[in-house]
């Protein structure tokens, strides 16, 4: 039958969402990473502040996959955009427009908030993700890099703050 479903999550998805994370950092060899927990997870996503939102995807009744995302702001436009941290589709369900289904709520969703831009990253090996994007009618930014402070880093630049 094939009935896609997407719906905003709730606190009671929590677990699947992180067993999404968990699949999606396997994937991109990156399971290192992966250390989010239930108790952050729920707090950020259903606290206040909310810091980022969640659709889940379901085929059949069945988890699929997920949206992650939460606003940026874009000083150039004066409007807010949409950043998607995550998008992620269990390989049982790739190929049936679950993934396609996913990005194009967003996308809604951005226009429905008036947003000036909806982007995302992806990593540069992989091409199946790059090709599905493209298709979408979404550009690389190929003069921008990503940069990025975490860990020890970011603490000590923190204090300098003093």
């Amino acid at each position: 039958m094939n009935n896609i479903a997407l719906r905003p999550a709730i606190r009671e998805d929590v677990p699947q969402i992180l067993a999404f994370i968990r699949e999606l950092a396997v994937y991109e060899k990156l399971e290192h990473e992966a250390v989010a927990d239930a108790g952050d997870m729920t707090e950020h996503l259903f606290g206040h502040p909310r810091y980022a939102e969640v659709l889940m995807a379901e085929v059949d009744g069945e988890p699929a996959g997920f949206a992650l995302f939460f606003h940026n702001y874009s000083t150039f436009h004066g409007k807010p955009g949409i950043y998607l941290e995550d998008l992620y589709v269990r390989p049982a369900f790739r190929g049936l427009g679950v993934g396609k289904r996913l990005i194009a709520r967003v996308a809604a969703l951005a226009v429905e908030r008036g947003c000036a831009r909806f982007e995302w990253s992806v990593l540069d090996w992989n091409e199946p993700a790059i090709r599905f994007y493209r298709s979408l009618g979404a550009v690389g930014m190929q003069e921008w890099t990503v940069q990025r402070l975490d860990g020890e880093a970011l603490r000590q630049l923190a204090v300098q703050d003093a």
